[in-house]
């Protein structure tokens, strides 16, 4: 197909047909998506902690099938007739094998199951159909890989061991909301253009700190360490709300702006491996991350809220993070019933970014990393997005953490670590093992 009006930027470019059918299909998509918010259709407000905590954590949480009608008043027909009609325009207007077609006809596929698993809030349908978005803890990567849950068991026993070591201290937690708020906005700023994203107190949220499209939202009561400020201005700044912004300077694909649930893991996954990059992630986190895997699969097991409350107990965390830990678990569901398996994203996405970047580099093809963060992409697309840019269709992104702007450090970093991948731990382990004896 010929493109003969090359894209200059988002703000003048002329688009030929070709072109404009795909933004318009892009546009109804970001339309029909805008009033499906997963996480607030599932949250728990706050009289559901108070009546929990009231009752001394001897109850399950008071949550029905008939509290979740509350949240969203969508005509789940209409919603799902929408993704039908621009399903069936993209095969029209673009042919079954173009390939953003592809791209776009899946991500309508997973809101029209996105659709189903919130209209099937507070049943076990809900949970199931939350393994078939975000995957189970039984999930593996290849053949014969210990599953998910299994790889966070060995992460938390690795981890407990540096645990036990009190040159670990963990560092207090004395910079107020007001603070941090001044703290975050000033190394935003340095990245993004000046106020072009907003740090914010906020009294409506439940977590110490959230994010939006453009924004992050601090708890007014809430105390942070310097620690914890860089792991929200790299995870949620310079990766969320990065991506969200590229998305939004695309000016065809426009659906880049907003994440289906297939991006979130590789979106989570990038987060995470920018935190451990920057040096600024820490064993404590790393173990919550680990927990929650393991909290993911109880619950498919058969767990209630009271077991998971009670496991991250037993690991150490003080109540009020306990509820909030067990609460992810559970939102979107009942209290006995099966999870909501979004938190296995961090690590699954982990896995598969870290993976795709080393085969990226020992292949010589490091064009392909910084397509990652064009949008809200899934590493599934990376190489149909590398076509695309090829065509003018997408645009590279403006916004990169500094470790991706500069490959030449990650790509010596995955260099060493594809070599040291070759080394047998055990016998390093026996080699260097009166060392620390």
């Amino acid at each position: 197909m010929s493109h003969d009006a090359p894209i200059t930027g988002p703000d003048e470019f002329k688009l030929n047909d070709y072109q404009q059918n795909i933004k318009h299909l892009s546009d109804e998509i970001v339309k029909a998506q805008a009033p499906i918010r997963i996480l607030d259709a599932i949250k728990w407000d706050i009289s559901v902690k108070e009546k929990f905590f009231a009752k001394k954590f001897k109850e399950q949480p008071e949550v029905t099938q008939e509290y979740y009608q509350k949240n969203v008043s969508l005509d789940w027909s209409k919603q799902r007739q929408l993704f039908h009609i621009i399903e069936r325009e993209i095969t029209k207007k673009l042919g079954q094998f173009n390939p953003v077609g592809q791209m776009m006809r899946r991500i309508c596929s997973e809101y029209l199951r996105v659709l189903h698993m919130l209209e099937a809030r507070g049943t076990m349908e809900f949970s199931l159909i939350s393994q078939e978005l975000y995957g189970s803890a039984k999930d593996v990567f290849h053949v014969g890989d210990p599953t998910l849950a299994q790889l966070g068991v060995m992460m938390a026993d690795a981890l407990s061991q540096i645990n036990q070591s009190n040159l670990l201290e963990e560092e207090k937690r004395d910079i107020n909301a007001n603070d941090a708020i001044n703290i975050l906005q000033t190394e935003l700023d340095k990245y993004f253009s000046e106020k072009q994203v907003r740090v914010m107190v906020s009294d409506g949220i439940i977590a110490d700190a959230a994010a939006g499209a453009d924004y992050i939202k601090i708890r007014s009561d809430a105390k942070f360490n310097e620690r914890d400020l860089k792991i929200l201005e790299i995870h949620e700044g310079l990766v969320h709300i990065g991506t969200t912004l590229n998305g939004k300077r695309q000016p065809i694909c426009t659906f880049l702006s907003k994440g289906p649930p297939s991006s979130t893991v590789t979106q989570e996954g990038l987060a995470i491996l920018m935190e451990i990059l920057s040096l600024v992630s820490y064993p404590a986190r790393l173990k919550k991350l680990a927990n929650r895997i393991r909290a993911v699969e109880l619950a498919e097991d058969g767990a209630t809220f009271l077991d998971i409350f009670e496991f991250f107990r037993t690991e150490g965390y003080d109540e009020d993070s306990c509820y909030v830990l067990a609460g992810r678990v559970f939102r979107g569901s009942l209290p006995t019933l099966g999870p909501f398996t979004k938190d296995l994203s961090y690590c699954k996405g982990f896995v598969s970014v870290y993976n795709f970047i080393l085969l990226a580099v020992r292949k010589g093809m490091l064009d392909r990393i910084p397509m990652l963060f064009c949008g809200k992409t899934n590493l599934e697309d990376i190489r149909d997005i590398s076509q695309l840019v090829e065509e003018d269709i997408i645009v590279m992104p403006k916004f990169l953490p500094p470790q991706i702007k500069d490959l030449n450090s990650i790509a010596a970093w995955m260099c060493f670590s594809s070599f040291l991948n070759q080394l047998s731990m055990d016998k390093i382990e026996s080699d260097y093992a009166y060392l620390l004896s």
